[in-house]
């Protein structure tokens, strides 16, 4: 009962946030471009600062040199969700236009947005580098996989272009992780008043990373929310299949309990907040993508206490 009372009041410290960002949207407060700039503000700023002071501050070369290798559970997972989603999209019967969307948000979990505030809701920092290595397989996942699987979706022919891979997935937060474990590994301190900045404006990342969460669902609308075949492929994909493949590579090994723990709730996060993104971008269907962004980040604050009650017992 403890464990779900703790989970609870994780997700609660969450919810408000998203609640705030939910009611300012919808009072006016933002106008159509400030998600978009929240959303720059957190990973190309606030969150790279966040990684370098909190990996700098928290752990030891030690410590990196013995998780960084641990990356191979989330990448087998991943490649695993990958042919489990073509197995969905036949059995739910999706419609072909809706094909590459489905099998990418079956596949990809938000690590970021709702993944990182969640595991320090519930675990403190000591849960970041887990957190960072599965975020790692994540984004390279979704920014070659996944956006080609959007793209096929869309009104133009689908294309690999290796440039902008690269640059995607070689984004802000990821060369702040790389920064920060490049210092620890030399064994380099950089001058206190610079690793103050860092800090403060890493404290800027879960704040503004839950209000924006607000913001994409007031823009997306709750009246259109919609339990369908589509939907609920995604939903057994992102909340059950997801973790219970990890669950099965995972606790059979030696990895630390807390590892265990949090690859399993990275597991079964909602839908990247990307994917509308690179929806309209390809001209798919962007609108499909943001209702299930919307309705699996509603649910997640549902399914994540009773998960973590789950994992508690198992792990």
């Amino acid at each position: 009962m403890a464990v779900f009372i703790r989970s609870v009041s994780g997700v609660l410290i969450i919810l408000v946030m998203i609640g705030l960002g939910y009611v300012l949207s919808r009072r006016g407060w933002f106008d159509d471009q400030a998600p978009r700039l929240i959303a720059r503000l957190v990973t190309q700023i606030a969150l790279p600062a966040y990684m370098i002071s909190t990996i700098t501050a928290k752990f030891s070369a030690a410590t990196l040199k013995a998780t960084l290798p641990d990356l191979r559970f989330p990448i087998i997972s991943m490649t695993i969700m990958f042919g489990l989603s073509i197995v969905a999209f036949h059995l739910f019967r999706i419609h072909d236009d809706h094909r590459g969307l489905f099998e990418s948000m079956f596949l990809n979990s938000n690590t970021v947005f709702v993944g990182l505030p969640v595991n320090e809701a519930l675990f403190g920092s000591k849960s970041l580098p887990f957190v960072l290595v599965y975020y790692m397989a994540n984004t390279t996942f979704f920014w070659t996989l996944g956006v080609y699987l959007i793209q096929r979706d869309g009104k133009d022919k689908a294309k690999f272009d290796l440039k902008s891979t690269l640059q995607k997935i070689f984004s802000p937060p990821l060369l702040g992780f790389i920064f920060g474990v490049i210092l620890v590994m030399l064994n380099i301190q950089l001058p206190d008043w610079i690793m103050q900045d860092f800090q403060y404006v890493g404290g800027l990342t879960i704040p503004l990373s839950m209000i924006f969460i607000g913001t994409a669902i007031a823009g997306a609308g709750l009246q259109n929310i919609r339990i369908d075949r589509d939907s609920l492929g995604i939903l057994l994909g992102r909340f059950i299949i997801a973790p219970t493949l990890m669950a099965f590579l995972v606790i059979p090994t030696g990895l630390p309990v807390l590892m265990k723990q949090v690859f399993i709730l990275q597991a079964a996060m909602p839908v990247m907040t990307n994917a509308p993104v690179v929806a309209k971008l390809y001209r798919a269907d962007a609108d499909y993508a943001a209702i299930m962004v919307t309705e699996t980040t509603l649910l997640s604050l549902v399914v994540i206490p009773i998960l973590m009650v789950i994992v508690q017992r198992i792990v």
